[in-house]
């Protein structure tokens, strides 16, 4: 039976609605003179953000409401396993201090908006740009609907029922992201990350008084695990521990390559400001560590449910006054608006730039390109909606493990491109062939309810993400191709070759 909570619904509708009006008032923060009616302007918000502000929209970009919904249910469902999203972003901030700053700075000097631009130039192949701007896409379709899945959770644990509060959030969401661009996400982020940190806080320091303390918390939560079917645990079995970290590895690989990281970085005013930001995100970091504890909270508290993504609106509704479970539960929905706008507004500058914009016989004008984007935002956003409403919401996830497989096979293109042109681009498309081939076929071999693969070698079976077994053989496959053609000369021919207009200079530390 369906509970409905009145108090907390209205401090809902309240936080929803000034986050409202702060989306269509973006449109004329530092808006330039000339409008915003060109995709640098409305896709990248002209790289005009300094370090604060490109640090909450990357935060707001890679901590998504789904972030908060899904990392406390996979512990609250399968205990310690769940953890694995903590070092994978520890991970992360390393690795894009190194490699984002490089690519801002190229990107920068010769007005590139996405990756895909980036590897166009880099490699002058036509079909591997289009390889990288198709996987973009589809990775990031069953994301934005993830996005929509966590504010569906949220609108339900409320006791709203029907489909209708979702499509009005998805008209809103719609309509201020087609009129202010990047700003709109860029403006909420800022008030999304305050609530966050005020609700986390207040969960992390309150719930576990209640309750008696940590220790009681994590006794509870061990002794509920070892109650499910199959049984879980608050530590690490030896048996996950290469799945676990292979997870981890893969996952911050990916992270990086997906185009609303790049969306988000690339609207930063430096690299330097990228460096800064690099150094500042592990700030999230620990706070992901807090959110991930909901989930044994729940257990401790008793929160009961067949769907682990209601455990943190459960618990909320259940410990907390209905006006304080309000305003987390708004939290949780402005961190959905965020992420959601930054991914649709990627995906179009993909599609605009670099499917649209390979084929077209004229070259489109800036104001053109920006139309199109608009356009293609609106009709991502409905798709992602008819997803959402008219497929059950374990579609999206199991899609959603194909898409960080299939970003991490941008790696050799992408990342290693920032460094070194020694591979070849007809060998890197063969690669990106092999590397989407196998790690679809190992997720899709599981039915899509897990991408840890157990992969036989030796005589033994190693459990690991299928995302890093599909990227050593994408690096085989392009590797081998490459010293095929260097050694029968084809490589120096300029079909096979490609052409590299990137300026030299710009890869200068």
């Amino acid at each position: 039976m369906t509970t409905y909570h009145p108090t907390a619904l209205a401090v809902f509708c309240l936080i929803f609605l000034l986050v409202t009006m702060a989306g269509f008032w973006a449109v004329r923060w530092r808006r330039p003179e000339g409008g915003i009616d060109s995709l640098e302007e409305w896709g990248l918000a002209g790289r005009s953000f300094g370090t604060w502000i490109t640090w909450f929209l990357i935060g707001g970009d890679l901590y998504t409401a789904y972030t908060v919904i899904a990392v406390p249910a996979a512990l609250y469902g399968a205990g310690a396993m769940g953890f694995f999203a903590l070092p994978y972003v520890i991970i992360a901030y390393p690795y894009m201090m190194l490699v984002l700053p490089r690519l801002w700075t190229v990107c920068h000097r010769h007005g590139y908006i996405t990756f895909a631009d980036f590897v166009a130039g880099r490699y002058g192949n036509r079909w591997l740009t289009v390889a990288i701007a198709l996987t973009g896409i589809l990775a990031l379709m069953p994301y934005i609907a993830l996005q929509l899945v966590g504010m569906k959770v949220v609108i339900a644990a409320l006791g709203v029922t029907g489909e209708w509060p979702l499509g009005a959030a998805f008209l809103i969401l719609a309509a201020y992201t087609y009129s202010s661009g990047l700003r709109a996400p860029a403006v909420i982020a800022i008030v999304k990350d305050f609530m966050l940190y005020i609700m986390v806080l207040a969960a992390l320091i309150i719930l576990p008084w209640k309750l008696g303390g940590y220790a009681k918390v994590f006794s509870l939560a061990s002794a509920a695990l070892a109650a499910h079917n199959p049984p879980a645990s608050i530590l690490l079995r030896p048996s996950q521990y290469l799945g676990y970290s292979t997870l981890a590895i893969g996952s911050a690989i990916a992270l990086m390559l997906y185009p609303h990281t790049a969306t988000a970085v690339l609207s930063a005013s430096s690299a330097n400001t990228v460096r800064r930001n690099a150094a500042m995100l592990p700030a999230y970091s620990f706070m992901l560590g807090l959110i991930a504890l909901l989930g044994f909270i729940a257990l401790a508290a008793g929160v009961v449910t067949k769907d682990p993504n209601q455990a943190v609106p459960l618990l909320f509704l259940k410990m907390f006054p209905e006006w304080f479970a309000g305003f987390c539960l708004g939290a949780v929905a402005i961190g959905a608006l965020v992420p959601a706008s930054i991914m649709s507004i990627a995906a179009s500058n993909l599609f605009t730039r670099n499917l649209y914009g390979e084929f077209a016989r004229t070259k489109a004008t800036p104001m053109q390109e920006s139309q199109m984007a608009k356009l293609v935002s609106l009709a991502v956003k409905f798709g992602a909606l008819v997803f959402v409403l008219y497929l059950p919401a374990p579609y999206a996830i199991e899609m959603q493990l194909l898409g960080g497989i299939w970003m991490t096979q941008l790696f050799p293109s992408v990342v290693i491109g920032a460094f070194t042109r020694w591979m070849n681009p007809w060998a890197l498309l063969a690669g990106w062939v092999a590397g989407m081939s196998a790690g679809t076929y190992m997720a899709v071999s599981l039915g899509l309810k897990s991408s840890v693969y157990p992969l036989h070698i030796f005589g033994g079976v190693c459990a690991m993400y299928a995302a890093i077994p599909a990227l050593l053989m994408n690096l085989a496959v392009s590797c081998c191709i490459t010293l095929a053609l260097r050694s029968t000369g084809l490589a120096e021919r300029p079909a096979v070759y490609g052409s590299d207009i990137t300026a030299p200079e710009a890869y200068a530390d």
